[in-house]
């Protein structure tokens, strides 16, 4: 016969049982689809998981962020202020009311499935994702990598997907961006797959001339190559996963940026300007 584990009894109040659960649910400690407490505090007596100390903020600190929190409310950025409610949440020296308000602002602007997309990108897990958008169409995407990426003032989930009749090019056909303020409902559920390591990329080479090329400024952890060809043009070689986005930022350079490679991003400019032209001269 087996030896049995040894077992213990906690007693702790219904909150705090509440929270227990949903730590455990946030780091994968999970029996099937629900929260392992026992589970969970076996992986930090095994020390897979560490405990800080959440209790060293001043009041003034928390007061400023919540302040901060506000200010970006009343400007539209509600994004930026559900990211500080969250920050804030973690802390336990949150004062009841406090906590109570920004419980309630969270569950306001965080539905159920996005914070289900938030918890498995936070631990790697591959997921299925069917939303109906806007439109009321149907979409089913199974998700490998996914990030949250804020761009033009909206959210968006970038992700490596199974599905890859995305239309782009053939390199990068994996890769979907879904603008999160257009999904109205979303079932999710995980799934047996390998997490990526990220997006699809290809190199691009850009060159840049002039006053741009003065002024340009390398994009962190995406520019592999950027150099002076002379002392009028900067060539730059970057990684790029959504030729739409790429070409989005590249129109506002205008005449004084060229794609040179590869040709069939350059022949996706050339289509971009001669459909413009097209349109200016009707």
């Amino acid at each position: 016969m087996g030896r049995r584990g040894q077992s213990i009894t906690l007693s702790v109040s219904d909150r705090d049982k509440e929270q227990l659960e949903a730590f455990a649910l946030e780091f994968g400690m999970t029996w099937g689809d629900k929260p392992n407490i026992s589970k969970f505090l076996k992986a930090i007596a095994d020390r897979q998981l560490t405990i800080a100390a959440n209790h060293d903020w001043t009041q003034e600190r928390i007061n400023a962020l919540n302040q901060s929190r506000l200010a970006l409310v009343d400007l539209g950025k509600t994004a930026e202020a559900n990211a500080i409610a969250q920050i804030l949440l973690e802390r336990t020296e949150l004062k009841i009311p406090l906590r109570k308000e920004l419980d309630l602002f969270v569950e306001k602007q965080s539905p159920n499935w996005r914070t289900q997309i938030d918890r498995y990108i936070k631990r790697q897990q591959p997921f299925r994702l069917s939303y109906q958008d806007a439109a009321e169409q149907i979409w089913t995407y199974t998700v490998c990598f996914a990030e949250i990426v804020a761009r033009d003032d909206r959210e968006y989930l970038d992700c490596w997907c199974q599905e890859n009749n995305n239309g782009d090019i053939p390199e990068l056909q994996h890769n979907w961006s879904l603008r999160l303020d257009r999904i109205t409902d979303a079932a999710i559920v995980s799934i047996e797959q390998s997490w990526k390591n990220g997006l699809e990329t290809i190199p691009v080479e850009i060159h840049f001339f002039d006053g741009l090329a003065h002024g340009y400024k390398s994009k962190k952890n995406r520019d592999e190559v950027n150099e002076w060809l002379d002392e009028h043009t900067k060539r730059v070689v970057r990684s790029v996963s959504s030729p739409f986005w790429f070409k989005r930022e590249i129109f506002r350079y205008g005449k004084d940026c060229e794609v040179i490679s590869p040709q069939i991003m350059r022949d996706a400019m050339v289509l971009e300007i001669k459909t413009m032209q097209q349109r200016y001269q009707q």
